[in-house]
C-alpha cells in the first residue's frame, strides 16, 4: 500500500495542515515543544519548495491557562473572553518559531459570514494567494471572540475543510491526538484497530467514527471524517495523524503509512459548487415533486416552478436553500432566482405563465443547474 501513498503524494505542491487543540495543548497549557517541532517540519517543507496554509487551534485553551480555568468552558462569552486572552499569545508563540527559521506567518482570524459572502469570500481567496507567493504562511482560527451560533464554522475541521477549497491545496493533513481512523473506538476496545486508506465513505466508515472530544476541543473524529468527505470530493486527499508523533509531517511527505490516508472520490466537485454545496447554509427548502425529482438526479436539468409543490421559510433572490422531495430527503442545493414569495405565486406553474404573474420574468429557472449541486447520496435533511 505505500505505493499508493507515494503515488497521492507525488504531485503535491500546496499543502493545508490543520492542528487541534489536544495537539498543542499539555499539562502546562500550550506544549511549546510540540509547536515548535511542528513549525520547524513546517520551516523544513517550506523550503523545499512546499507552499503551508495553517489551521489552527488552541486560543481558547491557551486562554483558559493563562486565566486558570480548568474543564469545559460552557457559555458563549465565556469561551469568547478566552479566546481574546489566548490569541495574542497563541500567534506570538507561532510568530516567534517561524521567525527562528527566518519565515514570517499573516495572522487571519475568520467567521462563516466572510465565506458565505461571495465578494469576501474571493478577497479571503487573493489575499491567502498573495501571501502564499510571499512565502508568506497564512494562519488561520475562527475569530472565536465575534462569533456566535449563526456564524460559527461548528469546528476548525470544517473551517479547515473550507480554506483547502480556497487555496486549492494538493494535500489536506489533520493533525489530531490519534493515530488516526480506528474501526472502533480505542478508548474503549483494546482490539481497535487502525484503517490505514479509505478510499471510499462507507456505511461502516462513517459509523467507526465517534464524537468524543478532549477537554480542550470541539471537534471529534466524526467531524474530521465529515472533513475528509468534503475535501476528497473536490480531489484533495486527506490524511488524520497524530500530531505529537516526532517528525509526523516528514514521515507523511515520505511516503511512511502513518495516520489514515483518505484517498480523493472519482466525482469532483467545482470550486464554486463546493462553495454551494459545503460552505452556504440554506435559509429554506424547496419541496420538489416526482417529476422535478428526476429531472435534477437523472437529466441534469434545472429546477422550473412547475416541478415545486411547496415552500418552507423565508428568503431573497441569490440565496441558498435546500431542494427536498416529499419525504423530505436531501435532493440538492442551490441559489435561487426568485424570492421565496415569489416562487409561492409561480410554484406549479409553466415558465410561460410567470409573466403574466409576477410581471417580470428575469429568468426561467428557479434554480439553474450551474448554481444547482445535487448532493450525491439522498439523506434526511434536518
Amino acid at each position: 500500500m505505500n505505493h499508493i501513498r507515494l503515488e497521492t503524494l507525488a504531485s503535491v505542491k500546496k499543502i493545508l495542515i490543520k492542528v487541534g487543540s489536544a495537539v498543542l495543548t499539555g499539562t502546562d497549557g500550550l506544549d511549546l515543544k510540540i509547536i515548535e517541532s511542528l513549525v520547524q517540519e513546517m520551516c523544513d517543507l517550506t523550503r523545499r519548495g512546499f507552499s503551508i496554509v495553517l489551521v489552527t487551534s488552541g486560543a481558547i485553551a491557551s486562554g483558559k491557562h493563562r486565566l486558570n480555568i480548568s474543564g469545559k468552558l460552557k457559555s458563549m462569552p465565556e469561551k469568547q473572553a478566552a479566546a481574546a486572552v489566548g490569541q495574542g499569545r497563541l500567534m506570538r508563540i507561532y510568530s516567534k518559531a517561524f521567525e527562528k527559521n527566518n519565515l514570517y506567518v499573516a495572522q487571519i482570524l475568520l467567521t462563516m459570514s466572510d465565506l458565505t459572502d461571495r465578494q469576501r469570500y474571493l478577497n479571503i481567496r487573493n489575499t491567502l494567494s498573495t501571501l502564499m507567493e510571499w512565502h508568506v504562511t497564512p494562519i488561520i482560527n475562527e475569530n472565536d471572540t465575534v462569533s456566535f451560533d449563526e456564524i460559527k464554522f461548528g469546528d476548525n475541521d470544517n473551517l479547515a475543510a473550507m480554506i483547502a477549497n480556497i487555496v486549492e491545496a494538493d494535500l489536506f493533513v489533520n493533525l489530531t491526538a490519534t493515530d488516526g481512523l480506528f474501526d472502533c473506538n480505542p478508548a474503549q476496545s483494546r482490539k481497535a484497530k487502525l484503517i490505514p486508506l479509505v478510499c471510499e465513505f462507507t456505511d461502516a466508515i462513517e459509523a467507526a467514527a465517534t464524537e468524543e472530544t478532549s477537554a480542550v476541543g470541539t471537534g471529534g473524529m466524526k467531524s474530521k471524517i465529515a472533513a475528509a468527505k468534503k475535501v476528497t470530493s473536490i480531489g484533495i486527499p486527506c490524511i488524520i495523524a497524530p500530531g505529537k508523533k516526532k517528525k509526523v509531517l516528514s514521515d507523511i511527505m515520505a511516503g511512511r503509512e502513518i495516520g489514515t490516508l483518505f484517498l480523493p472520490q472519482t466525482a469532483r466537485l467545482a470550486s464554486r459548487k463546493y462553495w454551494i454545496a459545503f460552505t452556504l447554509r440554506p435559509r429554506g427548502r424547496l419541496i420538489l415533486d416526482d417529476g422535478a425529482k428526476k429531472a435534477l438526479l437523472e437529466k441534469g436539468r434545472s429546477l422550473l416552478p412547475s416541478g415545486i409543490t411547496a415552500v418552507e421559510g423565508e428568503f431573497d433572490q441569490g440565496d441558498p436553500v435546500a431542494c427536498v422531495d416529499r419525504e423530505g430527503n436531501l435532493l440538492a442545493k442551490g441559489l435561487v432566482n426568485y424570492s421565496a414569495g415569489d416562487i409561492r405565486r409561480i410554484l406549479g406553474l409553466k415558465t410561460s405563465q410567470i409573466y403574466s404573474v409576477l410581471g417580470h420574468k428575469d429568468y426561467d429557472e428557479v434554480i439553474h443547474r450551474d448554481n444547482l449541486v445535487i448532493t450525491g447520496e439522498i439523506r434526511k435533511s434536518k
